[in-house]
């Protein structure tokens, strides 16, 4: 292996021995992914002589402890896994990807069963693979595989070490080291250290950003659904609201973070986001289009760019579904219970009726023409034109035939129409 080769060397050159120190702590997900790999690559860059994986970790992601293993594993630095308390699960698939492990008094390792993230067991599929992967990561180091695939599956049988049928293998130090497992119990990183020839080696302890300790916290698969759910119920809120407020600059900061600890996690790039604003405006433009179309192709957008944006499509999947709910929610809440209506769609919609309640008139109503008379000027088949007071005004007769030069009655006035009658001839 790539460390006992390299021991005569750090012997000779101890003036030049560097130790990195990597933590391994929390929950394994795609920022701690991103941590190690930032870590690992300094330290080959600055020509490290060792690194230790200080590891504290109930566990996690399958995938990202799938692609951390991959990552140790291709170095040619000689990697220690320092089991500093806990490395269960992910964290035991971790330790087991390291060329040498030893662990501290009253730490543990393995309990490595798979599960879904409703805390039940994953199908059959993701267990054959997380099965093939701990098998693997023990033998590629001259461990007994029997023993990792008994941290995750409980079928098998080990009672001499607590494990009977129907429990995980979780092993203590003394357990460890009797099957192997560990090279060693040591009190601390200084002991372990020194066991080594280190004692006197510059040691850097790598350390979370606060960029990758924000993407840690916004890729962790309960936060991710909750961003969506605020970013989505804010923008539903503020379809609402007659102004731009706090519901909306809710939503959007929301979706930011989603986006931002995504990119930083390595998982999004900025073609997600991209397609995200593509999305957006195209949903804005439908505001002012008709159709459907445009802003079918928006929501497609958007939802794709979400799925753009991670690695974990179920995750995604699930998340998008609570998201939606409870937009859902949030509209019929507002609709049934406050009344409200989209004021995005006020300005795009008419909704003032013109009558003559509100003042409104299609034509010049002459009602002050009612009982006036006047002389026909036409004959009025039955329109035609009238003189009254010096005024032409088309007339309608009741529906009878009136010639020219007949006296005639206003009768009546509806809008534009004006019904005449004649006046009959009085006898002498």
């Amino acid at each position: 292996m790539a460390f006992i080769l390299l021991l005569p060397f750090h012997a000779i050159h101890a003036e030049k021995q560097t130790v990195y120190v990597i933590p391994v702590e929390e929950t394994v997900e795609k920022g701690l992914l991103a941590f190690i790999n930032r870590s690992i690559t300094e330290a080959e860059e600055q020509g490290a002589d060792l690194i230790v994986l200080d590891i504290n970790t109930p566990g996690g992601a399958v995938d990202a402890a799938s692609e951390i293993g991959k990552k140790l594993t291709s170095t040619e630095l000689p990697v220690i896994a320092f089991v500093n308390k806990n490395a269960l699960s992910a964290g035991a698939y971790i330790a087991l990807n390291a060329d040498e492990i030893y662990m501290t008094p009253g730490s543990a390792m393995g309990s490595a069963a798979v599960i879904d993230q409703e805390g039940n067991a994953a199908d059959q599929k993701a267990q054959s693979y997380w099965l093939s992967a701990m098998k693997s990561a023990a033998e590629q180091n001259g461990r007994d595989p029997q023993y990792a695939l008994a941290m995750a599956d409980k079928d098998i049988n080990l009672p001499d070490l607590g494990a009977g049928k129907g429990k995980l293998l979780t092993l203590t130090p003394e357990q460890a080291l009797d099957v192997k497992y560990s090279e060693g119990t040591v009190s601390n990183l200084n002991e372990l250290l020194e066991k080594f020839g280190y004692e006197d080696a510059s040691v850097k302890t790598m350390e979370v950003a606060f960029a990758e300790k924000l993407a840690r916290f916004l890729t962790h698969p309960v936060v991710v659904p909750i961003l969506l759910s605020i970013g989505s119920l804010g923008l539903i809120i503020e379809l609402y609201t007659p102004t731009f407020g706090l519901a909306g600059s809710m939503g959007i900061g929301a979706l930011l973070l989603f986006f931002y600890g995504h990119l930083v996690a390595g998982l999004a790039g900025m073609e997600s986001i991209i397609l995200f604003g593509v999305g957006i405006l195209l949903v804005i433009l439908e505001l002012f289009v008709a159709g459907g179309i445009i802003g079918i192709l928006g929501l497609g957008a958007i939802i794709t760019s979400f799925f753009m944006a991670t690695d974990n499509y179920v995750l995604m999947g699930v998340s998008l579904l609570i998201a939606i709910s409870i937009a859902i929610g949030g509209a019929f809440v507002m609709m049934k219970f406050f009344g409200k209506r989209l004021s995005a769609f006020k300005k795009i919609v008419l909704n003032d009726s013109m009558n003559t309640e509100s003042g409104y008139v299609s034509n010049q109503n002459r009602k002050e023409l009612v009982g006036k008379e006047g002389i026909t000027i036409t004959p009025l088949r039955p329109s035609g034109t009238v003189l009254v007071d010096e005024e032409y005004i088309d007339v309608v007769t009741e529906g009878s035939y009136l010639g020219k030069d007949v006296k005639v009655k206003i009768m009546k006035v509806e809008g534009s129409r004006i019904v005449v009658r004649q006046i009959p001839e009085r006898m002498i």
